[in-house]
Formats: structure tokens, C-alpha cells, sequence
């Protein structure tokens, strides 16, 4: 059994680490330009969806479960206007479109395919045709076994977007770490599938950070009694702890390196340093008076932008790690934190508390042009993060109640809850699949 001593170190710490790293909901509660799918003046692509043909048994439910796959996954990215062939799509041999009816229902670009076996493998055959001229724009072939439906279902849908937009998506084989109240620190893929939970729901931890080759995985855990930053190589399953007093909060990888960032406070102030996996420091970043938190690096990682109290109330800084000094990045508002570099290294994701009481996501320039709100009357909306191609982010929001994860364009539009199933979640960050 805990001591009255420990049990109020654990809950001492805690308050300090949500004060630095969630200030908004504490003080409540107590797009385009990365994908180019439109035309010039249209909404989404009006795309209709047949249903896979298959002439029986088992071929019948592999078809019907690409079918979801693919439905699943252009739905995802926002980009389509989603449409069921009509009945009369094929002549009465089955074979020969029907373009005409096509058009009658308003259908841009059409989709369908066939799913055989051969040598015990499902064999799925794609066609991609534009409804207007009845010309075919992409034929692809995908096989493997039962287990690989879902993957092929996916690379078809990454086939279809590059073909419309010219840009390859990053989007499928991502994949989102995240804080369950239920579960602990989880890892699913980019649309809640798949979930794998790395620490128990009884544990205190939060504000997971993934490596960008998805190796290792850092996080702070309140376990001991104290804040300690863990780091786990998830190939080994092995763990070790940055064995500093004081705080360890807030790690966030820097790109092109095997190194995280972290605020520490061994030294007397809280400042950011970069610590090798195996622990050890290898670099502080910062050196100023006041709170420096929650970095984020530029695709290169030659820049960090962090949350610094320097100058009064957390705002964004942007400091150059080769020697430059700290700029201001944010002026408008007076709480400003959890900033998110976009993958293109033009944009800064952020969350900003607001007069009226709620808590938004906006979006500037690196050099401080451009915000933009993202979300609004919703209540209160944090920890933005972006997905590995740019063109979507995950966010917090407690629009339906409790906190749960929600996607969005990067423009703010088409705005929806992720599929993760019951309970709260949190503290969302998007990297690449490995």
C-alpha cells in the first residue's frame, strides 16, 4: 500500500505536468494545399463504387471485405463524394459499362473489379474509368492471402488518390499513438483499426511520442510517484528510464536523428535537451528563465518550435538549433501551446484558449503569416497533430462529452470522430507506417 507521503508526490506531480502540458482544459473544466483533388469551383469527386464480382464461396466474402476496406478508406481522406453504382451498371452479360447511367446519378469516376482465387491466394482486379468519356484511367492487379485484404484494399485506394491528385498518400499505412483512459497508451492505424495497447490503463502515462521510424516509443509515467521520461524499443520490448530528478515531461522526436526532446529539470529551470534512447542526454537546447516545453521539430530538424514562458504567458517560439536565437512566433492570443510542424515545413499546428472560454486549433506560417482557426464552437479542441503527407490532422475534442479523438482536413473542414470504440482518449501523434 502507498503512504499518505508518496500518494501526494504522485498527485503533486501530476497537477504540475497538466498544468505545463494541458493548461486549457484544466482552467475550463476546474486545405487544400497539400492535395489538389478538385477542380477549379467543384466540392469532393463524385465517385461511384461497384461492388466487387466474385462468382462464389469464399471469393464472396473476400470481395465483400475489400469492398468495406476500400468504402472505408476514400471516405477517410474526405476527398470523395462516395456513390453506389446504379443496378443497371452492366449489360445483361454482365460485362459491357453502363456510362449512361452513370451520369444519370452524377458519377464523376467509377470503380470496380473482380476477386478470384489462384493458388489458393485472393487475386483482386481493379478498373478505374472516368464516367464522362467512358475512357479507362487505371487497371491494377493485387494478391495475397487471406490475412492481406485489408493491405490490398488499401493500396488500391492509394493507387486511386495518386492518379487523381499526382501525389502518393501517405495516409494508409500510418499510424496514431495515443492515450486511452481505458487502456493505457495505445497504437492503431490511421482510421482506429488494429489497436494495440504498449502500457496498462492502471498506469499514469501520458503524452506518447513515437519515433519517427516507429522503432521506439517515449512517454512520461507518473508510476514511480514522480514524473520520469520512458523510452521502449518496441522491436525488443525493452525499457529504460531517464533517471533525472525532478520533471521529464513533453518528448517529441527530432527528425533525422535518434534523438527526443524533453523538458527537464535537474538543473534548476524547466529546459529542453535531446536524450539518446538509451537515456542519456546528449544536448540541451534551451537556456532561459521561465517554463520551455512541448517541442516540435521542422522535417529537417534543424528547427524546434516550443512553448516557452519567457516572455510572459506560454507562446510559440522558433529557434534555430545551429546556434540562432529564439523567435516569438505567436501574438495573437495569450495561451498558446502544443505546437505541431507540419510535414511540409511551412505550417504550425496549434491549441489557443479563447475568451469565450473554449479552446481551438489554429494554424500559422513559420513566419508568423497565415492564421488561420481551424475549429470553433465546439467546445474545447487540443493536441493537434498532423498526418505524415499533410493533409489531415487528429485532434482532442470534447464536442460529443468526453474527450475523444476526432480527424479533420488541414483547412479545418470535414470534421469527424475516429472509430476507437468506448472510452476517453487523448494526446494524439501521427507518423509514418513502418
Amino acid at each position: 500500500m502507498r503512504t499518505r507521503t508518496n500518494t501526494t508526490a504522485i498527485l503533486a506531480n501530476a497537477i504540475l505536468f497538466l498544468l505545463l502540458l494541458m493548461p486549457f482544459t484544466l482552467r475550463a473544466e476546474g486545405a487544400s494545399e497539400y492535395i489538389a483533388i478538385r477542380k477549379q469551383g467543384s466540392g469532393r469527386i463524385a465517385i461511384a463504387l461497384d461492388k466487387t464480382m466474385a462468382k462464389g464461396g469464399q471469393e464472396v466474402q473476400w470481395a465483400s471485405s475489400v469492398d468495406a476496406t476500400i468504402k472505408g478508406g476514400l471516405d477517410f481522406t474526405g476527398l470523395f463524394n462516395l456513390l453506389q453504382a446504379p443496378a443497371n451498371m452492366h449489360d445483361a452479360q454482365g460485362g459491357a459499362l453502363n456510362f449512361t447511367a452513370l451520369n444519370s446519378v452524377g458519377a464523376e469516376i467509377y470503380t470496380g473489379g473482380t476477386m478470384t482465387r489462384q493458388a489458393g491466394k485472393a487475386a483482386l482486379d481493379m478498373e478505374v474509368y472516368d464516367a464522362l468519356s467512358g475512357k479507362q484511367m487505371m487497371k491494377r492487379s493485387y494478391s495475397g492471402d487471406e490475412k492481406q485484404l485489408r493491405s490490398m484494399g488499401l493500396r488500391f485506394c492509394a493507387d486511386l488518390v495518386e492518379l487523381l491528385t499526382g501525389k502518393r498518400p501517405q495516409l494508409f499505412d500510418s499510424r496514431i499513438v495515443y492515450v486511452s483512459k481505458r487502456s493505457g497508451i495505445s497504437i492503431s492505424d490511421f482510421d482506429g483499426q488494429n489497436v494495440e495497447h504498449i502500457t496498462s490503463g492502471r498506469q499514469i502515462s501520458m503524452n506518447p511520442a513515437l519515433s519517427p521510424d516507429g522503432n521506439y516509443l517515449a512517454w512520461t509515467d507518473f508510476t514511480s510517484g514522480r514524473s520520469d521520461l520512458y523510452i521502449r524499443n518496441l522491436a525488443t520490448k525493452t525499457t529504460v528510464a531517464v533517471g533525472k530528478p525532478g520533471v521529464s515531461i513533453a518528448p517529441c522526436w527530432r527528425n533525422g536523428s535518434d534523438e527526443v526532446a524533453v523538458t527537464l529539470s535537474f538543473e534548476g529551470d524547466h529546459e529542453i535537451y535531446l536524450v539518446k534512447p538509451n537515456g542519456t542526454i546528449s544536448r540541451r537546447l534551451t537556456n532561459s528563465r521561465g517554463i520551455d516545453v512541448s517541442p516540435t521539430f521542422s522535417p529537417d530538424g534543424s528547427k524546434m518550435a516550443f512553448v516557452s514562458q519567457r516572455s510572459g504567458p506560454p507562446q510559440i517560439f522558433i529557434q534555430d538549433l545551429q546556434g540562432g536565437g529564439a523567435r516569438r512566433l505567436t501574438f495573437s492570443g495569450s495561451y498558446n501551446t502544443q505546437p505541431s510542424w507540419s510535414p511540409a515545413g511551412d505550417k504550425i499546428a496549434y491549441s489557443s484558449a479563447q475568451k469565450n472560454g473554449e479552446i481551438n486549433i489554429f494554424t500559422i506560417n513559420t513566419d508568423g503569416s497565415g492564421l488561420l482557426q481551424l475549429t470553433g464552437g465546439s467546445k474545447y479542441n487540443e493536441s493537434p497533430s498532423w498526418s505524415p503527407d499533410g493533409s489531415m490532422i487528429v485532434f482532442m475534442s470534447t464536442r460529443s462529452g468526453g474527450r475523444r479523438l476526432f480527424m479533420m482536413n488541414a483547412d479545418g473542414t470535414n470534421q469527424r470522430p475516429m472509430a476507437l470504440g468506448d472510452g476517453e482518449q487523448q494526446q494524439p501523434s501521427w507518423i509514418k507506417g513502418r
